[in-house]
């Protein structure tokens, strides 16, 4: 009787496409080269084994050191193809995958290697940095604290201020979004002391100068600034009241309102073309005024002086909130006004003048209406003489009939409400390198390095909660997860790219379920990976042969596939590796 074959199924489905992106960014020799295998070493080096990690995370959103082996089991076959030595039972254990972890914790080699992979990054996609933006977030655990440790309690901008965290640095570069720096502190520390350390690397790791570094109101101290300009390189970031007083600030809003006209500003949509409301007309964003300031500070004991341009921003849709907002701060105040002479069980109130003008400036105060609204007390003298009685003299009394009225200072509220939405941005870069118009875009744009700093935080890296305890451990995890984001980034760069420099070229359609015909020209990366589910490859073993069948590629696959620059062969030759004999399959 002949032997019944043996059949074997992999879902390789995106698996193929990301460890050949992941070979064009020369991952596993450049890794290979700064963290070089100890000489008794065997198996899969660290290089390889991150490629095979970053394959897994990315494509089935999950980082666990203990959930990578029983997955690449199933793929030996999709991961033997690619891979310079056949997969070993011993590699990507979890002591092996932890090796990597401790390897990427040591900053100078991973510093080196940080900037290997910028400088070949740059290289393959022609890229030519210009602006680079800066932000922190927080990543918290179910863990004890201790002394010298990274997981400390601090602002949790997670919300959980009840469970210690690590704090992250991240550096983007536009327009990809994309990590060229990443640093790992306590939890504790504050963001300000963050910025030139990792500014400071940018410049090392990229090798240039000239660079815009973009970030919020914890880039503005005088000194980060001043070394910014000093370095050679600009600064942009809006000015908080640490920066500049109150009365700084109101300033300058006088003259921006004095001013003869404001500029403009309206922010093109993803395609470069205005928006319009619902009656056709464009969208104002922002409305601005500049003016500039000569400033003096001491950096390494040189004193440095340059000129910073101020630019005094108003957003309609900000100043729409604030008048809101003080909208119901006036009508709460106008609500406790009526009701402070109102009798109820258990209310004081207020029985003489004087009392009564003390809670009526209370009432102004705590809702910050004071000016905006014209408050009339009214008293009515009540005057009594107490006759003597059981030895108390006879004495006189004066009660009161108050009464508050309070009316809107119209003229007061306007303009208080022209002083709302206002913002004062800063930067050293000239205008005819940056004009006013490009610095409230450029400064608009910052949720660009919101986007890796989700992907980092979310799905499918989901750094929170961290599920490691040694900071050694952490420290090389939000590394290796930088890389990942760095994978993504560049994946969803290289096929926007290509379809906004060949306009001939028609937009996707078929990467949103249910909506079969909409389209777009700007996929994010994930929904490219979706588009690869379902992938099947099956062998099957016969006495004499090994057959494979892989599932066809959609138009759609192939499509995306060429948009970023990789060939189908990275599926076809699933089908073509004969390497494997079929006893092999057969012991699985």
């Amino acid at each position: 009787m002949s032997e019944q074959p043996i059949v074997h199924t992999e879902r390789v489905d995106d698996v193929p496409l990301l460890l050949a992106h992941m070979q064009r960014l020369g991952l596993p020799t450049i890794l290979d080269t700064h963290f070089p295998a100890h000489g008794n070493h065997q198996g899969l080096s660290l290089g390889w084994m991150v490629l095979v990690w970053l394959a897994h995370m990315l494509s089935r959103a999950d980082h666990r050191l203990n959930r990578v082996r029983p997955w690449a089991d199933q793929l030996q076959t999709t991961l033997n193809a690619v891979l310079p030595t056949a997969l070993r039972p011993t590699d990507l254990t979890d002591d092996r995958l932890a090796d990597v972890l401790h390897a990427l914790s040591d900053d100078a080699a991973w510093a080196a290697c940080e900037g290997a992979l910028n400088q070949h990054i740059l290289r393959v996609y022609d890229l030519t940095p210009s602006t680079v933006r800066v932000d922190s977030t927080t990543a918290s655990g179910y863990w004890e604290v201790t002394e010298d440790g990274l997981f400390q309690f601090g602002h949790s901008k997670d919300h959980r201020p009840d469970l210690p965290q690590v704090k992250v640095m991240l550096a983007t570069l536009d327009p990809l979004g994309m990590p060229v720096a990443v640093d790992v502190v306590p939890g504790q520390r504050s963001d300000d002391p963050l910025y030139l350390p990792i500014i400071n690397r940018v410049r090392a790791s990229l090798g240039r100068t000239g660079l815009l570094y973009v970030g919020d109101s914890k880039l503005g101290p005088v000194d980060t600034r001043a070394h910014i300009h000093h370095a050679g390189d600009a600064y942009l970031c809006p000015l908080g009241k640490l920066q500049v007083p109150a009365a700084v600030v109101d300033a300058l809003i006088t003259q921006a309102l004095a001013a003869e006209s404001l500029l403009r500003i309206s922010r093109p949509d993803a395609d470069g073309q205005p928006v319009v409301d619902e009656h056709g007309q464009v969208v104002i964003h922002a409305e601005a005024w500049e003016t500039s300031v000569e400033l003096t500070a001491s950096v390494e004991g040189e004193a440095v002086t340059w000129t910073e341009r101020r630019i005094v921003v108003r957003s309609p849709a900000l100043q729409a909130r604030q008048q809101q907002a003080l909208e119901r701060r006036l009508a709460d105040a106008e609500a406790d006004l009526a009701d402070l002479l109102v009798a109820r069980r258990g209310k004081v109130r207020p029985t003489t003048p004087d009392e009564a003008e003390t809670a009526i400036a209370a009432i102004l105060e705590r809702h910050a209406v004071g000016g905006l609204l014209d408050v009339a007390l009214t008293a009515t003298a009540h005057p009594r003489t107490i006759r003597a009685y059981r030895g108390q003299p006879a004495r006189e009394e004066t009660t009161y009939t108050l009464a508050v009225t309070s009316t809107r200072v119209e003229a007061a509220i306007t303009a208080a409400v022209a002083r709302l939405g206002w913002r004062v941005y800063a930067t050293n870069r000239p205008v005819a390198e940056l004009d006013t118009t490009q610095v409230v875009l450029a400064y608009r744009d910052q949720y660009l390095v919101e986007h890796p700093m989700g992907r980092l935080k979310g799905a499918p890296l989901s750094l929170s909660p961290v599920y490691l305890s040694r900071d050694e451990h952490v420290t090389g995890l939000v590394r290796l997860l930088t890389i990942a984001v760095r994978v993504l980034s560049l994946l969803e760069y290289g096929i926007r790219r290509n379809l906004a420099e060949a306009p001939q070229e028609k937009p996707l359609h078929g990467l949103y379920a249910g909506q079969p015909n909409r389209t777009t020209r700007r996929p994010t990366a994930e929904r490219v990976l979706e588009a690869f589910r379902n992938l099947t490859l099956t062998v099957v073993a016969l006495p004499n042969q090994v057959i494979r069948h892989l599932t066809p590629l959609t138009t759609l696959q192939q499509r995306l596939l060429a948009l970023a620059g990789l060939e189908d062969t990275c599926y076809l030759r699933l089908v073509a590796h004969s390497s494997e004999p079929p006893q092999e399959i057969s012991e699985r």
